[in-house]
């Protein structure tokens, strides 16, 4: 997959903005706060309907306005790609080349990105909150049956939580929408612990060669062990909820680990150590959606290299699949090897304004 164009308006501190990447490494430098990261940010949002900086979109607006639009095209291994992204009169709307886009879950899958930001460590030291959305997201946007199984698993959780509140449960009507929960919570799980295995197999020789001779493991750890007994802990569980009233047992409670050298990352990992690991987390991505879907995920990078020191840079961008986009942003870039630097299409960004400093 590969960005040829967008356009923004309205969106953060941005000017009216046309962008055109190339293939290959495309650098965006310029001082902090300038819109370096914003313009990966409307990237993202036009292809997921999220931002990583943000859940309430009245704050994307660029200050003295009420709408923003973002425009895409690219290039993927199917077809050519078209996506529009409008927010105004507090509602969001996209098209996909030029089909409107009923429920905002439609748009994931058609521009696979692998996105990474600084505040990707919390991958790593945050809460079991923010490891879930990450699998959900990934999942989401390389198996539509994961994606259909999450949506009616969450229907089928709020109606039961709203049962629980209830002072007189319907007892067969709440089994009515536990057999749901088992039904699409075990598609969830086994679909999780499959991608998480993938995704350890990919991480673990690519932290050893670009970070430590230390061994990473990722591990999936489901609330619930085995899918079998999904049924009977929810009934177990279906007292002490009500008493709750929330449901306090299923995959929505799951996590993942990264560990290093058999060791909780998140409990016994240094700063330095996470933030690798949250980077090399995102790497493997790439090559898992490389194997899934047949095609390059479009890769953003958000000051990925700060506090990197050069051999480890360098290395970062040696693994780098060579047929990859990659959108990169930095405010120091003579810190980068001359190699990247010499090979990338370079541009510059000061006060939201984007020039291209060099094809």
């Amino acid at each position: 997959m590969k960005l040829t164009k967008m356009t923004c308006q309205g969106f953060r501190g941005l000017s009216d903005l046309a962008f055109f990447p190339g293939p290959g490494i495309n650098l965006l430098y310029g001082a902090n706060a300038q819109g370096k990261t914003s313009v990966l940010e409307a990237i993202l949002y036009a292809a997921t309907a999220r931002s990583h900086r943000s859940s309430n979109d009245s704050e994307l607006v660029c200050h003295g306005t009420e709408e923003f639009h973002i425009y895409l095209e690219a290039e993927t291994a199917r077809r050519p790609l078209f996506i529009e992204a409008h927010w105004w009169k507090k509602a969001k709307r996209f098209k996909v080349n030029g089909i409107a886009q009923s429920r905002l879950s439609d748009l994931l899958g058609h521009l696979c990105i692998v996105f990474f930001s600084p505040d990707d460590i919390s991958l790593v030291k945050g809460g079991a909150a923010v490891r879930r959305l990450f699998m959900d997201m990934e999942l989401s946007q390389l198996n539509m049956p994961y994606l259909r199984a999450l949506q009616q698993y969450r229907q089928a959780l709020r109606q039961r939580n709203e049962m629980l509140k209830q002072i007189h449960c319907d007892e067969e009507l709440l089994e009515l929408w536990e057999a749901q929960l088992v039904t699409q919570g075990s598609i969830l799980m086994a679909e999780r612990a499959a991608y998480v295995a993938e995704l350890s197999a990919i991480a673990s020789p690519l932290y050893s060669r670009i970070v430590e001779a230390e061994e990473l493991e990722i591990s999936y750890c489901p609330d619930i062990t085995d899918a079998q007994e999904f049924a009977s802990v929810l009934a177990r569980s279906r007292k002490t909820d009500q008493q709750r009233r929330t449901t306090g047992r299923g995959p929505h409670r799951d996590d993942m680990d990264i560990l290093i050298s058999g060791r909780s990352a998140r409990v016994f990992g240094s700063q330095g150590q996470q933030k690798s690991a949250a980077l090399i987390v995102k790497l493997a991505e790439v090559a898992l959606v490389r194997a899934r879907i047949q095609d390059y995920p479009l890769i953003l990078l958000d000051e990925a290299t700060a506090e990197l020191d050069t051999e480890r840079t360098g290395r970062l961008f040696e693994a780098l699949p060579e047929e990859a986009q990659v959108l990169i942003t930095t405010a120091q870039p003579a810190l980068l090897p001359e190699s990247v630097r010499d090979g990338s299409r370079i541009f510059h960004l000061e006060e939201g304004r984007l020039e291209k400093a060099r094809a």
